[in-house]
């Protein structure tokens, strides 16, 4: 959705105090997030549920993950949502646009992290990069790493198993992004496009400020939050109820077994057959995982 849309589309508070909107949205995600272990713990104390049974810590596990994680998703949308007014199509164009190699590639890798671009987006942002002269190896580096390294993807995997999982799956997305890139540019695949690709006219892409004011921009992160968070949150609960259920009644040991340390050797494909039809949003997943 377009920006304009988007600010069309927030309420008033945002736009009017900026500022004061950020700091009492801030104290107010702190406050619930550090209320979350009494609270799950006081809603199964209020069922006739005792806590030490399957269901009981499959509920805790929900009422705590649920929050948790639409927590963490409203605050990274919400940011990302900003960080993404300066990160229209075109200024990314131009940032790519006339680098030398090994650089441009870390630096294409690294835009397409907090760029709002996902694989959907491709075929055009391809035509456009061969447009602005991007070379192919650099376009590849950031065409693979905008949908590989979810910025959601990483905000909950900090918040849910620690900053070692998290920075070992940014680090990996960006090694594969970079790396891919850069094997595409030192191959010259260049002569593989099709020639109506190859010859269309070079375009100067436009880098200047798109004059959005701080309470737009704040808009603009808001807007983003009742959009994303309201399509996924279905996703999201099911998710978690997957997990839930996993953590209450399937035994660690059986999950150890089949999928731990110790797995037979066809555990680790098995997992990534299951993973190809499940490709969908990164919170309804990563509480599954």
């Amino acid at each position: 959705m377009a920006a304009t849309t988007l600010i069309r589309s927030a309420g008033a508070w945002p736009a009017r105090s900026p500022r004061s909107f950020v700091l009492v949205a801030a104290l107010a995600w702190w406050g619930l997030y550090r209320s979350l272990v009494p609270l799950s713990e006081t809603l199964v104390g209020a069922l006739p549920v005792a806590r030490d049974t399957h269901l009981g810590a499959a509920l805790q596990f929900f009422f705590y993950d649920t929050p948790k994680v639409l927590l963490l998703l409203t605050a990274v949308v919400f940011a990302m949502g900003i960080v993404n007014t300066w990160f229209t199509p075109e200024r990314t164009r131009a940032l790519l646009a006339d680098r030398s190699e090994g650089v441009s590639n870390v630096l294409a890798a690294a835009l397409g992290i907090v760029t709002p671009f996902c694989s959907c987006s491709a075929v055009p942002l391809f035509i456009g990069f061969v447009q602005a002269g991007v070379p192919l190896g650099v376009t590849f580096s950031f065409l693979i790493s905008a949908p590989m390294v979810n910025e959601v993807a990483l905000a909950l995997l900090l918040g849910l198993f620690g900053w070692k999982i998290a920075l070992l799956y940014l680090g990996l997305g960006l090694g594969v992004a970079i790396m891919a890139g850069w094997v595409i540019g030192r191959l010259k695949m260049e002569r593989y496009l099709e020639s109506w690709v190859r010859d269309m006219p070079r375009v100067q892409a436009a880098a200047g400020a798109d004059g959005l004011s701080l309470g737009e921009r704040v808009e603009v992160g808001f807007a983003s939050v009742c959009e994303i968070v309201g399509r996924v949150w279905p996703w999201i609960l099911a998710g978690i109820a997957i997990g839930a259920a996993i953590h209450g009644w399937v035994p660690e040991d059986f999950m150890a077994s089949t999928m731990g340390k110790d797995a037979p050797w066809w555990s680790l494909p098995a997992a990534v057959l299951i993973g190809v039809p499940m490709y969908t949003n990164a919170p309804g997943v990563i509480p599954t995982v």
